[in-house]
């Protein structure tokens, strides 16, 4: 019986942590944002050399302005 729960336990644990890189490659591949989203998120707005501007976000990431 302990031998079973734990094998559950393990495949619970798996499917936790497999929905949760789920979640979180969502959230990288986020759409790109707006200039007022940004600034209303505490974001700041940057110029990337030949590639646009962008806002940071106070959590670190990074999106392109729309």
């Amino acid at each position: 019986m302990r031998r079973m729960r734990r094998i559950l336990g393990l495949a619970l644990a798996a499917a936790t942590l497999a929905g949760v890189s789920a979640v979180s490659a969502g959230a990288a591949s986020s759409p790109n944002i707006s200039r007022d989203d940004c600034t209303a998120a505490g974001g700041q707005i940057v110029s990337r050399p030949y590639a646009g501007d962008a806002c940071v976000l106070p959590d670190g990431t990074t999106q392109p302005i729309t």
